[in-house]
C-alpha cells in the first residue's frame, strides 16, 4: 500500500489578447485558485480498479448547450480565445461557441450557472471576465453497489500484481545422471547386447539347417572374381589415407557432438576478413571436415588411377547373393574365407562402396548446407534444399559412420588381427607385429587429438586464421 496524491490546479492557456500573458493568470488575483490535494493510502492496483469502476458506473457529466458568442460579445469587445484543455485529453478551453457568464454581485447565485465549489468557477465571482458555463466535472459519489464492485476489484488486483512483480519465473529443470546411473546403463546395455547377439547367432545357425540353405551357401561362398582383376596388395598411399580417414573421422564425431549438445560456446571464432562469429567447436568441426574431404578426394583419384577401384565398386550382380551368404556366415560366427590381400568379399565390397561413394558425399553435402559458406540469400536454392532437411540427414549419416567403424574394427580384430593389420598399416601379407604396433600408435595419436579438443589448446591454433574471443 502506498500514499497516492491527486493534484488538480488551474491550467494556463493562450493569452486573451495578442502579446498578453497566458490565461488565466496565476497568483493572488484569483481567490480560491490553488491546488486541491487528496491523499489516500491505497495501492496502485486499487487506484486502477476504482478508475475502471468509475468509468463504467458513473455517468459522464453533461455539458449544457452553449450560447452563441455573438449574443454575448458587443461592439468593440474581443471574443474569448481558446487555450489548452482543462483536463488531459479534453477539448480546448473555453469551449467553442460558449457564452460568457454574466458577472454577479458577490453573495448571489446566477440562475444560468449551477452552484459549484470548483476553484476556477469560484474565482469568476471576483473577476468580471466571463467564464463559460459547464457542468461539475467531478464524479458523483459512489453508490453501495459501486462500492462493492470496487472492493471486489481491489481484492483481486493485488494478487495478480504480486504474482507478476514478486514471484520469479520458474527455473528450467535440468535433469542429469550420476556416474552410478551411467555405469548401470552401460552394464545393462552391454548385457542386453550380448544377449541379443546370442539370440542372433542361434537364429542364424537355425537358418543354415533349413532346406536349400546349405546348397545356397555352397553356390555363393561370399565372394566373386571382379572382371578387371586389380593387382594384389596395398600401395603405401592406401595406408596413409586410411589412417588419416580414421584420424579425421574421430575428430569430426567429437566436435559434431560438442556442437550439437553445447549450451553456450566456451569461445568464438571470427575470420579476419569479417563475417559472423561462430563457436570455436563449430570452427574446428568445419576445418576438420575440409581436411577429411580433401583426403577423400585424394583417395578416390588414386583409386581410379591405380585400377584398385574394382576392389570397392561392384562389377557383377553376383555381389548380391554373395553378400547375403557372407552376412549369414558372419552371423553364425563361422567366418567366410578371408583373402583381403587379393579381393574383398561381397559384403565388404558393398559396405566400403556405401561408405566411400554414398555416406561420405552425403555428409559433405549436408555439412556444406549447414555451414557459413552456404549462400543465405539464394531464395530458390534454399527452398529446394532447406537447412532442416540437411540436419535430418547429417546426424543419421554420422551415426552410420560410428556403427560402421565399431563393426569394422571388431571384424578386423576377430578374423585374423595380425594379418589384417599388416595388410593395412604395414603393407605386408605376413602376420607380423609391425602392423599391430603401427595400429596402436595410430590409436594413441587419435585419442590424444580427441582429448586435446579444448578451448585452451584450440584458441592459439584458431588465432592463426582469425580472431578468437570469449563472446
Amino acid at each position: 500500500m502506498s500514499a497516492t496524491t491527486i493534484e488538480r490546479g488551474i491550467r494556463q492557456g493562450l493569452p486573451r489578447v495578442a502579446g498578453g500573458a497566458p490565461w488565466p493568470p496565476v497568483g493572488p488575483a484569483w481567490p480560491g485558485a490553488g491546488t486541491a490535494t487528496v491523499t489516500a493510502a491505497v495501492s496502485a492496483p486499487t487506484v486502477a480498479a476504482v478508475a475502471a469502476v468509475e468509468a463504467v458506473c458513473s455517468p459522464s457529466p453533461a455539458v449544457p448547450a452553449a450560447t452563441p458568442v455573438s449574443s454575448a460579445v458587443g461592439a468593440g469587445e474581443t471574443p474569448l480565445r481558446r487555450g489548452l484543455p482543462r483536463e488531459a485529453g479534453g477539448a480546448p478551453w473555453p469551449l467553442a461557441g460558449s457564452a460568457p457568464m454574466t458577472a454577479k454581485t458577490p453573495g448571489t447565485t446566477p440562475a444560468t450557472a449551477p452552484a459549484t465549489a470548483d476553484p476556477v468557477l469560484a474565482s469568476a465571482e471576483a473577476d468580471p471576465i466571463a467564464v463559460p458555463a459547464l457542468a461539475d466535472p467531478r464524479p458523483a459519489p459512489l453508490t453501495a453497489r459501486e462500492h462493492r464492485a470496487v472492493a471486489g476489484a481491489t481484492a483481486a488486483a493485488p494478487a495478480t500484481a504480486d504474482r507478476s512483480e514478486t514471484t520469479p519465473a520458474p527455473a528450467p529443470v535440468v535433469r542429469g545422471t550420476t556416474r552410478g546411473q551411467r555405469a548401470k546403463r552401460i552394464v545393462l546395455g552391454g548385457l542386453g547386447a550380448v544377449l541379443g547377439l546370442g539370440v542372433l547367432v542361434l537364429a542364424a545357425r537355425g537358418v543354415t539347417t533349413l532346406p536349400g540353405v546349405p546348397a545356397f551357401l555352397e553356390r555363393f561362398p561370399g565372394a566373386y572374381q571382379p572382371a578387371p582383376q586389380p593387382d594384389p596388395g596395398f600401395a603405401p598411399w592406401v595406408g596413409w589415407t586410411h589412417f588419416l580417414n580414421l584420424f579425421f573421422m574421430a575428430l569430426i564425431v567429437r566436435t559434431g557432438l560438442l556442437v550439437r549438445h553445447q549450451q553456450k560456446p566456451p569461445a568464438y571464432f571470427a575470420p579476419r576478413s569479417g563475417g559472423n562469429k561462430i563457436s570455436i567447436h563449430l570452427w574446428l568441426h568445419t576445418a576438420v571436415d575440409l581436411l577429411w574431404m580433401l583426403n577423400g578426394v585424394v583417395f578416390v583419384v588414386l583409386l581410379a588411377v591405380s585400377g584398385h577401384w574394382a576392389r570397392l565398386v561392384p562389377t557383377s550382380w553376383d555381389v548380391v547373393p554373395n553378400a547375403m551368404s557372407a552376412a549369414l556366415q558372419y552371423a553364425t560366427l563361422d567366418w567366410p574365407t578371408e583373402n583381403g590381400w587379393v579381393n574383398y568379399n561381397s559384403l565388404q565390397q558393398l559396405m566400403y562402396f556405401a561408405v566411400v561413394f554414398v555416406a561420405a558425399p552425403l555428409a559433405a553435402i549436408t555439412g556444406v548446407r549447414m555451414s557459413r559458406w552456404w549462400p543465405q540469400n539464394a531464395g530458390r536454392l534454399n527452398r529446394l534444399y532447406p537447412a532442416p532437411l540437411a540436419r535430418r540427414i547429417h546426424y543419421p549419416v554420422m551415426l552410420f559412420f560410428v556403427v560402421f567403424v565399431i563393426v569394422h574394427v571388431f571384424l578386423v580384430l576377430t578374423t585374423g588381427a595380425l594379418k589384417n593389420l599388416g595388410h593395412m598399416f604395414a603393407g605386408s601379407d605376413q602376420a607380423g607385429l609391425g602392423g599391430l604396433w603401427l595400429f596402436l600408435g595410430a590409436l594413441v595419436l587419435t585419442g590424444a587429438a580427441v582429448a586435446a579438443v579444448r578451448p585452451l589448446l584450440l584458441a592459439p591454433i584458431a588465432g592463426l586464421f582469425g580472431r578468437v574471443s570469449e563472446r
